[in-house]
């Protein structure tokens, strides 16, 4: 049975009612003493209290993240577990790279348009202060024959070929398996091929810098970002983001050294999004239930779409190929949106896929269509800063993007909201929201 209209499936809509994120704070700082799950625990449980939705009522929760713990592989169910929730409540973890909670949404959307669900809590967490490190594949070895030896001798024996070498710890890798480059490289290799100086990328980095403070001032995050406790009896609290830089200049930015082609590169760390610590979380409801359960919806969900590419040629396009699938799933053109969030992966990457959207010639050569996408006008794009500003918790950025939307479009009282974002492995995702 089609749909009468994007984003409605048997008469069942899903609404955006409520959502929370922790500060995204720089690794190694604040947070360093925590785990993702501690992290999406927290912010979870403390969206239940301020939303008032008893997790009973909760018939699903689709949680995700992409340095996954191996002590608590399905994140998801161990929120649950760790929660206010009823053991009944089913869960389940997703992985899209830097989309993961956007497919974590996209999935409980699924859910819930199919009428397997009419509450859901989704999101994501990423703990980079706490990765798991990993031994070499010959100190596993000896492990694994040393567990299986029936005695002490042999245990013993096990252990006597290892060499100093051997223990050497084996930390996940940055690079991608496919190419054996870092998503730095990749987005050297865009700024090159595209054009992309390194002025215009201070420049956008300040800027971003420059909108998530005057955010702060202004209020905007008062209400998405919890306060969180932490230390010996919780007796110290985070209640901002600590990497936005009121101090910044162009000047400054200036003098540092490009930090992965250090002699013909042109992106640094401030151009850059740093590895960061967070979680957040939303509440989607089918809308029937919210009306009766009195909430009223920030947005709905319209329509949403992934892609992907060779990751060999231009890693961080994602969003230039996945937002017209989007769009036309929505029955809109770009025009008809009023406010985008597009994920700041790296300025060199942002700049390099508003380049796309604006050209006709790309369009044609790369997604066989007569038209460009359309150009995205400053004042429609990450209004309250982005990722190279606050922080890239590779989990949790999905979610942090549809709810900032959300409660733009519901300031707004109307309105059609782009999110969109690249992610390694040569993916991009697309959602389109409305009020």
């Amino acid at each position: 049975m089609a749909a009468k209209h994007p984003g409605v499936v048997y008469g069942r809509r899903v609404a955006i009612v409520d959502g929370l994120r922790t500060p995204f704070a720089k690794s190694g700082t604040v947070f360093k003493d925590l785990t993702a799950l501690d992290l999406a625990s927290g912010v979870v449980n403390e969206l239940l209290q301020r939303s008032g939705v008893s997790g009973s009522r909760v018939d699903q929760v689709v949680y995700g993240s992409v340095i996954t713990d191996p002590h608590a592989p399905n994140i998801a169910r161990e929120i649950v577990l760790a929660g206010d929730f009823p053991q009944t409540v089913e869960a389940f973890s997703v992985s899209r790279a830097c989309a993961t909670s956007t497919q974590s949404v996209v999935s409980g959307a699924q859910s819930i348009l199919l009428g397997d669900a009419d509450i859901v809590i989704a999101g994501g967490a990423d703990s980079l202060s706490r990765p798991p490190v990993l031994y070499s594949d010959r100190f596993v070895d000896v492990l694994m024959d040393a567990n299986a030896a029936k005695d002490i001798t042999s245990k013993v024996k096990a252990f006597s070929g290892l060499r100093p070498k051997d223990l050497a710890p084996n930390p996940p890798a940055i690079a991608e398996r496919s190419t054996g480059l870092t998503m730095g490289d990749s987005a050297e290799i865009m700024a090159k091929e595209n054009g992309i100086t390194r002025e215009a990328q201070d420049k956008y980095a300040l800027s971003s810098h420059e909108k998530s403070v005057a955010a702060w001032e202004n209020g905007i995050y008062d209400d998405e970002v919890m306060p969180f406790p932490i230390g010996p009896g919780y007796r110290t609290t985070v209640a901002k983001d600590n990497i936005p830089r009121a101090d910044s200049t162009l000047e400054q930015l200036a003098q540092l050294r490009p930090v992965f082609d250090r002699k013909y590169g042109t992106i640094t760390a401030a151009s850059s999004s740093p590895l960061t610590d967070g979680a957040s979380a939303v509440i989607l409801m089918e809308a029937k239930t919210a009306e009766r359960l009195g909430y009223e919806p920030r947005a709905y969900i319209r329509s949403w779409a992934f892609a992907g590419l060779d990751p060999n040629w231009q890693l961080l396009m994602g969003p230039s190929f996945a937002t017209p699938k989007a769009l036309d799933k929505a029955g809109l053109t770009l025009g008809d949106i009023d406010v985008i969030d597009m994920h700041e992966a790296f300025a060199a990457q942002v700049l390099s896929n508003l380049q796309a959207f604006a050209s006709a010639e790309w369009a044609k050569r790369w997604l066989g269509r007569d038209d460009a996408i359309g150009e995205i006008p400053e004042d429609k794009l990450n209004l309250y800063g982005g990722s190279i500003s606050l922080g890239h918790p590779f989990g949790a950025t999905g979610t942090r993007q549809i709810l900032t939307m959300a409660n733009e479009l519901d300031r707004r009282g109307e309105g059609k909201a782009l999110v969109t974002q690249c992610a390694a492995g040569g993916l991009g995702a697309a959602v389109v929201l409305e009020r």
